[in-house]
């Protein structure tokens, strides 16, 4: 019995293969490529795995890359099935308009991390925080409901958007300071304390909401250069879209 579980990003292709589609699975192998060379897939990181039984995966990138990815699953023979957000699904309730418009990633990031909060202990508020191209800041009360969240520049775009639209500035690596005094810390400290203030904000929120400080988890390629900045503790989680995707796929595919 095995489970392939897939992250398509915006930039990246994540991938993991499981014993069992179900929570606290073993992992048996692991990976990522660039969306420019997925093609590889095939002939490469996937030639010598066993064929999964299952496959659930989720998708950001467009149909047009999902297409891409499921030509490199044909000789597998394995149905290819996609996460897409619906009103609920295991243990969250989507506060979403438009339920279905949610980015799958964040909707299955933030079953993940509920999943891991009841597994832990009693259930609280929750705030979840992925930091990538874009980061993305979830609010869920104590009894699994998506409040809703905020969407902003990563801290890449925020650069490079300085960068093309202020004559003279160019933008070298700099460091986060408190009191930046040349314009690399300005920048870098500028765009993580930007991110750090939208985080403070949506803890505000959900005290105020829910009565209670809510447990904070933070995911996502760039999480690590975030935490320090944080002014309050997060746990960091290295992937919390493969956690959902596993809680997930224990719900659907009970029989394994």
């Amino acid at each position: 019995m095995t489970f392939l579980a897939i992250d398509v990003g915006n930039t990246r292709l994540k991938w993991a293969m499981y014993d069992a589609p179900q929570p606290g699975a073993a992992v048996l192998a692991h990976g990522a490529e660039f969306l420019d060379h997925i093609e590889r897939l095939a002939d490469t990181a996937w030639a010598g795995l066993p064929a999964p039984t299952r496959m659930l995966g989720c998708v950001v990138a467009g149909d047009a890359v999902r297409r891409r990815v499921m030509e490199q699953m044909e000789w597998w023979d394995v149905p290819a099935h996609w996460v897409v957000p619906s009103a609920q699904e295991a243990g969250l309730v989507n506060g979403y308009d438009h339920p279905t418009r949610l980015g799958s990633d964040r909707w299955v990031a933030m079953i993940g991390a509920r999943n891991r909060l009841l597994s832990e202990g009693p259930a609280r508020p929750l705030v979840v925080v992925m930091v990538g191209t874009a980061v993305t800041v979830e609010a869920i009360d104590a009894q699994g409901r998506f409040l809703g969240g905020l969407i902003l520049p990563g801290h890449g775009i925020m650069l490079r958007a300085l960068e093309s639209g202020t004559a003279g500035l160019h933008v070298p690596t700099g460091e986060v300071t408190l009191f930046p005094t040349n314009t690399s810390d300005a920048l870098t400290s500028g765009g993580t304390y930007a991110i750090a203030g939208a985080v403070e904000r949506m803890v505000q929120h959900v005290m105020q909401h829910c009565g209670a400080e809510p447990a904070c988890m933070m995911t996502g390629g760039a999480g690590w250069k975030m935490a320090p900045s944080m002014t309050r503790p997060f746990d960091l989680i290295e992937n919390l879209i493969f956690e959902g995707l596993l809680a997930i796929a224990a719900e659907r595919f009970p029989e394994g």
